[in-house]
């Protein structure tokens, strides 16, 4: 019985440092990325996509962000509103 509440003890004491470890992963990758602007952040917050809210940061419409990036302003509207994925 004693050896049961041993193994179940170790096993907890693995997956914690498990959690640990992904935490400061993810903790350092925080730190080489910059934040996003708080507007940004509220538009993402009430349900704009980040791909909208981070247009409309910037003051773009559709047709300007498409002809800059090179796509058609229909499929810039699928991606905002997650009708389509990009490709890689």
């Amino acid at each position: 019985m004693r050896d049961d509440r041993d193994l179940h003890a170790a096993e907890e004491a693995l997956e914690d440092a498990a959690d640990v470890a992904i935490y400061d992963e993810r903790k350092a990758d925080l730190k080489t990325e910059k934040p996003l602007p708080a507007d940004v952040t509220m538009e993402i917050l009430q349900g704009s996509s980040r791909l909208k809210a981070l247009r409309n940061w910037r003051r773009l419409t559709q047709a300007e962000l498409a002809t800059t990036i090179g796509v058609s302003q229909g499929f810039l509207s699928d991606l905002e509103s997650n009708r389509r994925k990009p490709s890689a």
